[in-house]
C-alpha cells in the first residue's frame, strides 16, 4: 500500500451545484454561503447568455467568486473553467486567496458530464482537487415537463450525489410530486432525496459524500467516457442565422434561445407589469428562464429583481440598492421556439421606445379587443 507523500497538499474538495434552469441553484447557494460551515468557499458561477446576473446575487461576493459568462460550461467555456480552477490554485498556493473549498455552479443548460470530466481527466487538477458532492436541483412544479424535454435534466439528475427538490410548496398537487419522484428514483437508485421547502439542504446534507460513477445508473458511466473522449472542439451548435456550424454559446439546439434586453430609460411599474402579463400569458411554456433587474421610474434607486420560470414568476422585489454600478435594465430571457424579435418589439412597445407601425402602450393597455378586458 503506498503511503500518502507529505509533502503533497491534501486535496480541496469541489463541490458542483447544478439542476435546469430556474430549479432554484442560486438560492441554494445563497442560502448555504450564510452557513458558518461554508467559510472559505471560492465560487464559480456559469451563466449561459450574453449578460450574467447570477454573481450580482450571490451574497458572499469577494475575490474568490468568479464569473464564467461566455457560454455553457459543457461547451466552449469549459477550457475556461480549468484555466479558472488552475488560476484559483496558484493564488492559494502563493497566498492572495483563502479557502477551502470550491462550488461550481452551473447554468441550467450544462450537460454535467463534461463538467466534471474537466477535473476527472485533468493530471493537475485532478490532483489538487477531489469532487466532493454532485448537487442537483429539481424543480417539484415544472420537473416532469424538463424530464420530458430536455436530455440534460435527465443527466443532470442521473449524475446528482444528492438529489433537492424545490418549490414543492408551489407544486401543483401531491400526485404530481410522487410521479416525479418515482422518475427521479429510477433515474437515480441511491442519492438521498431532500426538501429544499422544508429546510433540508444544508451543508451537512450535501457534502463530502464523494462522487461514486459505480453507485450510479450505467448510463452515467458512458457519458462520462464519451466527454474524456470529446475536447468539444467540433461542437455542433449553429451560428445564429448564418446557417454554418460553429461554436455558438448561445445555442444547445434550434430552438433555445438566450438573449438580453437592456436600456438606460426607466420603465414605468405599470408598463413592467402588462409587458409581463402579456409575456406569460401568450408564451409562458416557452419561457425556459426570465432574470433580471429593471430600473423603474417610481423608485430609480432601487431596482427591482425579477424571475420567472415558464407560466410561474416570482413577485417582482424590489431591492434596497443597486447591485453595482451599472443602473440599466437588464433582463435575461432562455426561450425555446421563441423570437427574441418578438420580446424585444412587446417591451419597446411598453417601455415607450418609438417604432413605426407597430402599437404603443396606450394600444396595447386600452385595445378594445384586447383579451385583458
Amino acid at each position: 500500500m503506498t503511503e500518502p507523500d507529505p509533502r503533497r497538499p491534501a486535496p480541496i474538495p469541489l463541490a458542483v451545484i447544478t439542476g435546469f434552469l430556474g430549479a432554484g441553484k442560486t438560492t441554494l447557494l445563497n442560502r448555504l454561503l450564510a452557513d458558518p460551515a461554508m467559510a472559505e468557499t471560492a465560487v464559480v458561477i456559469n451563466e449561459f447568455g450574453e449578460i450574467g446576473l447570477d454573481h450580482l446575487f450571490v451574497e458572499a461576493k469577494g475575490e474568490g467568486t468568479v464569473l464564467l459568462s461566455s457560454g455553457c460550461l459543457c461547451c466552449t467555456v469549459r477550457g475556461e473553467l480549468v484555466s479558472t480552477l488552475e488560476d484559483l490554485l496558484r493564488d492559494r498556493d502563493n497566498g492572495r486567496l483563502v479557502f477551502r473549498r470550491v462550488v461550481v455552479e452551473t447554468t441550467g443548460l450544462a450537460d454535467p458530464a463534461p463538467v466534471l470530466q474537466s477535473v476527472l481527466s485533468h493530471p493537475y487538477l485532478a490532483m489538487r482537487f477531489t469532487i466532493d458532492s454532485v448537487v442537483t436541483l429539481v424543480d417539484a412544479v415544472n420537473g416532469e415537463g424538463t424530464l420530458d424535454e430536455h436530455v440534460e435534466a435527465v443527466k443532470q439528475a442521473a449524475v446528482a450525489d444528492v438529489l433537492v427538490l424545490t418549490k414543492t410548496d408551489l407544486a401543483p398537487d401531491s400526485a404530481a410530486t410522487v410521479r416525479l419522484l418515482r422518475r427521479l428514483r429510477a433515474l437515480n437508485p441511491y442519492a438521498p432525496m431532500l426538501d429544499a421547502a422544508r429546510g433540508e439542504a444544508v451543508p451537512a446534507a450535501l457534502f463530502g459524500r464523494g462522487f461514486d460513477p459505480t453507485k450510479k445508473i450505467d448510463d452515467v458511466a458512458g457519458w462520462l467516457a464519451a466527454a474524456a473522449d470529446d475536447d468539444h472542439s467540433d461542437h455542433d451548435h449553429p451560428m445564429p442565422g448564418d446557417g454554418q456550424d460553429g461554436a455558438d454559446v448561445n445555442r444547445h439546439d434550434a430552438s433555445i434561445r438566450a438573449f438580453a434586453l437592456t436600456t438606460d430609460r426607466p420603465v414605468r411599474s405599470s408598463a413592467l407589469e402588462l409587458f409581463l402579463d402579456l409575456l406569460r400569458s401568450a408564451h409562458g411554456p416557452k419561457l425556459l428562464r426570465v432574470k433580471g433587474l429593471v430600473h423603474v421610474e417610481e423608485t430609480p434607486d432601487r431596482p427591482v429583481l425579477l424571475h420567472g420560470v415558464q407560466h410561474v414568476f416570482h413577485p417582482p422585489v424590489l431591492l434596497p440598492a443597486w447591485p453595482d454600478e451599472d443602473r440599466r435594465t437588464r433582463l435575461v430571457f432562455i426561450t425555446r421556439d421563441l423570437e427574441e424579435s418578438f420580446v424585444k418589439g412587446l417591451w419597446e412597445a411598453l417601455a415607450g421606445v418609438p417604432r413605426i407601425d407597430t402599437p404603443d402602450a396606450a394600444a396595447l393597455a386600452d385595445n378594445p379587443l384586447s383579451l385583458r378586458r
